[in-house]
């Protein structure tokens, strides 16, 4: 039996049996709370198994040779609406809920989001993961800008809850804005919060306009041959955060 073969038997008798499916012949695993996917993530350090992480995999789909011994974690599951907050303007959810349906919900309590407006038909936790960014009379509107707390499943299967929901909170660095972009490499997304705007804003985004997606300055500032100051700096977060490579990049 190999390793891979071992670590999905493990996953069959600690998990219930609807967890795991196999996509595109890859063995994938659906979390339904961070507490699962924390238990998951500590196994797969303990067996040395490599995970890949994916949303609805239109960016990013776990395909060929590279994924052959992995473990794909898929969001698809955690794609509850939280929290809407009129009178606090943010609104919580799982990563995996449909961004473009967000304003459906936020339009009724007189509230708007920018990026939902976009021809983006991926997750929630997907327009984090790429920093999903628009133009709007000649200036970048990166969806980090209204990203402001998450619940995270770290690559060593900590949970954590980095951000803040105050309008303004303790100085300094806010480190929940490295997960965007992070592309999957950082852990695992499980929701995010949001700041929102009211809806007799949204006006002034009508011009808004998609920009492409593009994952390459990403994989490079992760190539340890690129000694750039801040690619060194995104280096030392990738092996902060994840010092057992247990989401390699692919």
């Amino acid at each position: 039996m190999s390793t891979l073969e071992q670590f999905i038997s493990i996953i069959e008798s600690e998990f219930p049996d609807d967890r795991l499916t196999w996509q595109k012949s890859i063995p994938t695993f659906h979390p339904e709370n961070s507490k699962e996917a924390a238990k998951l993530i500590k196994l797969a350090n303990k067996h040395s198994q490599k995970l890949f992480i994916t949303g609805f995999g239109n960016n990013v789909d776990p395909v060929d040779e590279p994924f052959v011994n992995m473990v794909v974690i898929r969001t698809d599951r955690l794609n509850e609406l939280r929290e809407i907050a009129p009178e606090d303007f943010y609104v919580t959810v799982g990563s995996g809920y449909p961004l473009r349906e967000l304003n459906l919900h936020l339009h009724q309590h007189g509230l708007f989001m920018p990026h939902a407006t976009l021809p983006y038909v991926g997750s929630v936790g997907g327009a984090v993961s790429v920093n999903l960014s628009g133009e709007v009379n000649g200036y970048e509107l990166p969806i980090k800008k209204y990203f402001i707390k998450a619940e995270i499943v770290t690559p060593t299967g900590e949970i954590i809850k980095p951000g803040s929901v105050c309008f303004k909170s303790v100085s300094g660095y806010d480190i929940v804005k490295v997960f965007a972009p992070s592309w999957g490499l950082l852990g695992l997304l499980v929701t995010a919060t949001f700041r929102v705007m009211p809806l007799t804003a949204a006006e002034e985004y009508h011009s808004l306009k998609m920009n492409a997606i593009d994952r390459a300055p990403f994989l490079s500032a992760l190539d340890t041959a690129n000694d750039d100051v801040d690619a060194v700096y995104s280096q030392k977060i990738k092996t902060r955060f994840d010092p057992a490579n247990v989401l390699p990049i692919v």
